[in-house]
């Protein structure tokens, strides 16, 4: 019988300037044990022995590895497919097949003491057609509308091409990261579906190199893919549960909470229908107490009302687009 082997796979988001970032590690690669020319995500071997929940072998693994220890986590998905390599070679390497549960962990502040070859990463260095604060990204219609519509000839994949990356008129659904990063895979445009072909077929591909850098940098195994079923997973949790409270210090302004928000979202909200949608919500109060924000006048602090998340009235926030024009 062929070993399957349990990883688990840490997708951990902070927000750092303005900026969402997640934190990446370059491990040691399974085949040649130098390290990893390609950052990946935090990833561990499940040891069934000594880890009591998938959880606490998380827990123990990725602050063993990166020096870093979460604090809110939740389950993402499970990852399975065939083909999939482990990325370290504690993690089965040469195993028939590698299973790796993921996890999404928020954390309010992305601290600089970490361990070796481990660093917080722009969100955007792997998916930059997802930011759209600035508008509408001109690579969107520059790099990859045109190869993609070189492939999307028959009708059904011209359809999900115009859809999903919001070609001739198409609305913008910001939820869709992982079918974008599953569409340009199937095209062939992600850096890793040629390395993944090969592997399929038996071979030992080198990492890409090269890439467009409008296609997003390339990661280790599936974990980019990982990575935008998290987005993509956090974004329209901001809609129905409080988790963004998550990423904030326990007092903020109400502005610092929006940049936030649209950090993560990856879209600019107008500022005073967000903040009239925050009131109906009762999810903060105020302090009392001002902020020096820089480059403006003082702003009052506010705190999340946790309470209302023990009692069960903890509803998401409305996203009110700021429409250009």
């Amino acid at each position: 019988m062929s070993e399957i082997v349990i990883g688990l796979s840490a997708v951990v988001v902070a927000v750092r300037k303005s900026e969402a970032v997640v934190l990446t590690v370059r491990p040691h690669d399974a085949l040649t044990h130098e390290t990893s020319a390609l950052a990946g995500l935090p990833f561990g071997p499940f040891d069934p022995d000594g880890h009591r929940t998938f959880e606490l072998g998380l827990r123990a693994f990725v602050t063993q590895q990166t020096r870093f220890e979460l604090g809110y986590v939740e389950q993402l998905y499970t990852f399975g497919d065939k083909g999939r390599d482990a990325p370290r070679a504690d993690v089965g390497a040469g195993a028939a097949r590698v299973i790796s549960v993921g996890y999404l962990a928020l954390t309010p502040q992305a601290v600089q003491a970490l361990g070796p070859d481990t660093v917080w990463t722009p969100m955007r260095k792997f998916f930059p057609w997802e930011d759209w604060r600035r508008g509408r990204p001109s690579l969107i219609d520059e790099v990859i509308a045109p190869p993609l519509l070189r492939w999307a000839r028959p009708p059904e994949r011209l359809a999900r091409a115009r859809l999903l990356f919001a070609l001739d008129g198409a609305p913008w659904n910001e939820e869709r990261v992982l079918e974008r990063y599953e569409l340009l895979y199937e095209a062939g445009l992600a850096p890793e579906a040629d390395r993944d072909r090969e592997r399929e077929r038996g071979g030992r591909p080198a990492e890409p190199s090269q890439y467009a850098p409008g296609l997003g940098e390339p990661m280790l195994s599936d974990h980019r893919r990982i990575l935008a079923t998290a987005l993509g997973r956090l974004r329209g949790k901001l809609k129905y549960r409080p988790v963004v409270f998550e990423l904030t210090p326990p007092e903020f302004t109400l502005s610092q909470l929006q940049r936030t928000v649209e950090a993560i979202a990856g879209v600019t909200l107008h500022k005073q229908n967000f903040r009239r949608s925050l009131e109906r919500t009762d999810l903060v109060e105020g302090l009392g107490r001002l902020h020096a924000e820089t480059g403006g006048r003082p702003a009052e602090l506010f705190r999340f009302r946790r309470e209302l998340v023990r009692s069960g009235r903890a509803p998401g926030l409305a996203l009110p687009l700021l429409r250009e024009g």
